[in-house]
């Protein structure tokens, strides 16, 4: 998934700057595997005897089931594979409400992937349909889901006790690693036919690798094949907007707002573009709405789940002050920059300081304004407007000055 860039451009010749794109964690490495034990039986001495695995614990057949972190769908064609020594052993599909189950042993054994090795060399020619895999077998053995777009968790299968050669290991959790841009999760999304959910994913897939055309081709066979796909016409709509296809992008964006209300990236995606063209009523408009919708409010959030590194608050609060403030609402400015300045927390947008600035001064308020106009060169001391803040500055302190003695009582 891409990351993006939002242009900020403040009309009152405050300067251009962009806000810094946040880092994603990479996810935390799998623990190792359990050290293995020794393959044959030694003989004990008398002071550490060691209790053996014997030859006739075997592990018939693996079953569990497949779950989201978020609980969403599975993907479509998930594989489950058995890895021993990091090498795929078996592979087989878990069905579509996420539920496998893997026989062991048997000549059924599954190798769906070409990836997928060949069996053990010792056994490849002498099994049965019934005799199972020795435990000892297993000893550097784990399980684990695959999927594009997704990761997953791995079980060890030596620390599982089997019931009667059957092991039930639970649920492997898989995780969305290229996250849906800016999700409050859409509920169209969960009515979508699985051909078009397949395409979608593929889409996310392709643009993660940085295959655009390729992307492009699947997220629309997403929307042709549902075309109430709204998490699909804003990725459209996204990658549109990456080419400098504007209206293109827009049509995309518009579309994902149709058939979903309260899907709301589309919405500060179309508030960008309208900030970006100084359009001010709409952006009061697609902000508003994101602000009716009131996502920020955690303590009412229950059907839609918020990703605050897409959709950030801090860009909304902004883009709403700074409508505000062209179309002279000032109190309404003052009251979204506020809020943009303390949801801000990893400094995206430093010129919110140069805006209260503003605001203070129209106020008044020269003590505030100084504060705002030093903190903004605290941040960025190289700014290109930095000169230009730190000359108003300068007459910012002088006025303050000038007030402050006039304001002085007279001594006797």
């Amino acid at each position: 998934m891409k990351q993006r860039r939002i242009l900020a451009r403040l009309a009152f010749a405050i300067g251009l700057l962009a806000p810094v794109a946040s880092a994603q964690k990479p996810p935390a490495p799998h623990p190792g595997p359990t050290p293995s034990p020794p393959s044959h039986p030694v003989a004990p001495s008398p002071s550490n005897a060691q209790p053996t695995q014997p030859d006739t614990d075997f592990v018939n057949l693996l079953m569990g089931r497949i779950a989201t972190n978020d609980g969403t769908p599975i993907p479509q064609d998930l594989l489950v594979e058995r890895i021993c020594n990091e090498h795929v052993r078996q592979q087989v599909y878990a069905s579509s409400n996420g539920d496998f189950s893997m026989q062991m042993g048997s000549k059924n054994d599954s190798f769906v992937d070409a990836t997928a090795d060949a069996p053990f060399p010792d056994r490849a020619n002498n099994r049965t349909s019934f005799q199972g895999i020795p435990r000892r077998e297993l000893t550097k053995c784990e399980l684990q889901a695959s999927a594009a777009g997704f990761r997953s968790a791995r079980i060890n299968l030596f620390s599982l006790n089997p019931s009667g050669g059957s092991v039930d290991v639970g649920s492997i959790v898989v995780t969305r690693t290229t996250k849906v841009k800016g999700m409050t999760l859409s509920a169209q999304a969960y009515k979508a036919p699985p051909d078009a959910r397949k395409a979608y994913e593929k889409g996310l897939d392709s643009e993660n690798k940085g295959k655009l055309a390729e992307a492009h081709k699947f997220f629309e066979q997403a929307v042709t094949l549902y075309p109430k796909y709204a998490s699909a016409w804003f990725q459209l709509g996204t990658l549109l907007e990456r080419q400098n296809q504007k209206d293109s992008a827009r049509t995309a964006y518009s579309q994902a707002t149709a058939s979903d209300m309260k899907f709301l990236p589309p919405y500060l995606s179309l508030a960008s573009m309208a900030f970006e063209e100084g359009d001010w009523p709409a952006v009061l408009q697609y902000t508003g709405h994101i602000l009716d919708v009131d996502p920020f409010n955690y303590g009412e959030m229950n059907t839609y789940v918020l990703d605050l590194d897409e959709l950030n608050p801090a860009a909304v609060y902004f883009y709403n002050a700074v409508a505000n403030y062209q179309l002279h609402r000032i109190d309404e400015a003052e009251k979204s920059a506020l809020k943009a300045e303390r949801s801000d927390l990893l400094t995206h947008f430093p010129q919110l300081h140069v805006l209260l600035a503003e605001i203070f001064t129209r106020k008044k308020n020269y003590d505030g304004a100084i504060l705002e106009l030093r903190s903004y060169l605290e941040l960025v001391p190289h700014a290109k407007d930095a000169d230009l803040i730190r000359e108003r500055l300068t007459k910012l302190q002088e006025r303050n000055r000038s007030v402050s003695a006039t304001e002085k009582p007279v001594q006797n």
